[in-house]
């Protein structure tokens, strides 16, 4: 990391009381999100297995819709957060409505592609032909709700970047009650099956969509920005939201190669990834809070031209990193007894399960790092270094992953290489923050 001056204890608890106030509201609104897949998964699986299976085929489909466009919440906060600190509000939500026009143009090319498109889509997990219809009904009437949810990704964008990570934890909250209680009145009430599931969630995804442009428009009126789409915003926001794409892209691939390499080891490997992959995605959660911290306050100081202050925020957002890393790989190791049983009873998938495990929690304080160093990166505006980044950690990562069958590894091995990917990633961002290249200071990079 570039080299910082010594941070003085007054200047740490400045930077502790920042980065708590974004991150914990942050991690609530994280965390809410899989709840709307758990609640219809609760509700439609007393309508039988193969609605079920259906459910389960078309969230998987609008799973990763959603996760490849997550740039519109990552770009969007860095750009508004730059104009913040440079004290132009007006042009931080100015910028903040361009990312939400590209979030409706994107959600309606997505619709005119998965409507006519959602026969073949579900085909391609090899869907029964019992659950098939299922899951087509369900993606169909889902489709209608993306550009909601591609909308919620900008807002939430726009919001982080204010430097107000409180009300899109309300509006995740007053999403998954909405989302629960129209599940329950739609599939029961009005008898309407899996698709008033898919209804509901339409509903509660449209409404938290219409609170956060209510947000947005009061806080463009009082600032006298305009709301009128600008070709030239719309196009700006799409060219940064490229390279994060990409890497989230190369992402979404260490984790399909990982998941069909457990596949070729056996069934019992294959289920024991599965609850390590759950447990992973879920303590990244608490990571990706303090990197969503770090979005938002790296890209003020350097939109106030404060190199120094965000040198020494990103210092202390490390430190605070390698600690959460800590006390997650110990929770881990402690808790395992009790969270194990939870998830399975046999025996042959525990005894796979505990060494691979155990791996994951040594790495945490690595991981803690990279999350952090990923959200300084994305609030400093270096997206293209962060896709170059993650391509030449793919390219390290698949090769290896690739071999553990063949050199006869199992899970464990498996996951080892998933630590030489975080590995990877960790020198790279390391490399990064330590040259200083990415100190570009200003309203705009």
């Amino acid at each position: 990391m570039t080299k910082a001056p010594a941070i003085s204890r007054t200047g740490a608890r400045r930077h502790d009381r920042e980065i708590i106030a974004l991150a914990v509201p942050a991690f609530g609104a994280l965390v809410a999100e899989p709840l709307f897949v758990m609640v219809d998964s609760a509700i439609v699986g007393h309508l039988g297995t193969p609605q079920l299976a259906g459910l389960a085929i078309a969230a998987a489909l609008l799973t990763t819709a959603v996760s490849i466009f997550v740039f519109l919440a990552y770009a969007t906060t860095a750009a508004v957060a730059r104009r913040v600190g440079a004290g132009d509000l007006q042009a931080a939500i100015r910028q903040g409505m361009d990312g939400i026009w590209l979030a409706l143009l994107l959600g309606a090319v997505v619709i005119a592609v998965t409507l006519p498109a959602a026969p073949w889509l579900v085909g391609l997990f090899g869907a029964s032909d019992t659950a098939a219809p299922y899951a087509v009904t369900y993606l169909r009437i889902s489709s209608f709700g993306i550009p909601a949810m591609l909308v919620v990704l900008a807002a939430t964008g726009v919001l982080r970047g204010l430097q107000d990570t409180r009300t899109p934890l309300y509006v995740a909250i007053g999403g998954f009650g909405a989302n629960a209680v129209l599940n329950v009145v739609l599939v029961y009430g009005a008898g309407l099956g899996i698709a008033g599931s898919a209804w509901g969630t339409v509903l509660a995804q449209c409404a938290m969509a219409a609170v956060y442009l209510v947000v947005v428009v009061r806080g463009a009126r009082r600032h006298g920005a305009s709301l009128r789409p600008d070709a030239a915003g719309i196009r700006a926001s799409a060219q940064a939201g490229v390279p994060l794409l990409v890497r989230t892209l190369s992402l979404r691939a260490v984790l399909l190669i990982a998941t069909a390499v457990a596949a070729r080891l056996g069934d019992a490997d294959v289920a024991a990834h599965q609850i390590i992959l759950s447990l992973w995605s879920l303590m990244a959660f608490a990571l990706d809070a303090i990197a969503i911290a770090g979005q938002a306050i790296i890209g003020r100081y350097l939109g106030a031209g404060d190199t120094r202050g965000a040198r020494e925020a990103c210092r202390r957002m490390v430190q605070w990193g390698v600690a959460v890393g800590v006390v997650l790989g110990v929770l881990i190791v402690a808790a395992r007894p009790l969270f194990i049983p939870l998830f399975t009873g046999d025996q042959v998938v525990r005894d796979t399960l505990l060494p691979a495990l155990l791996v994951v929690a040594v790495t945490q304080p690595i991981s803690g790092i990279v999350f952090v160093l990923d959200g300084v990166l994305m609030g400093a505006g270096d997206g293209p270094y962060l896709a170059g980044a993650m391509l030449v950690t793919l390219a390290v990562f698949a090769p290896v992953a690739l071999l553990v069958p063949a050199w006869g590894g199992g899970l464990t091995a498996l996951w080892w290489t998933m630590g030489l990917m975080m590995g990877v990633r960790l020198l790279t961002l390391w490399l990064r923050t330590r040259s200083g290249r990415w100190l570009v200071t200003g309203a705009t990079r």
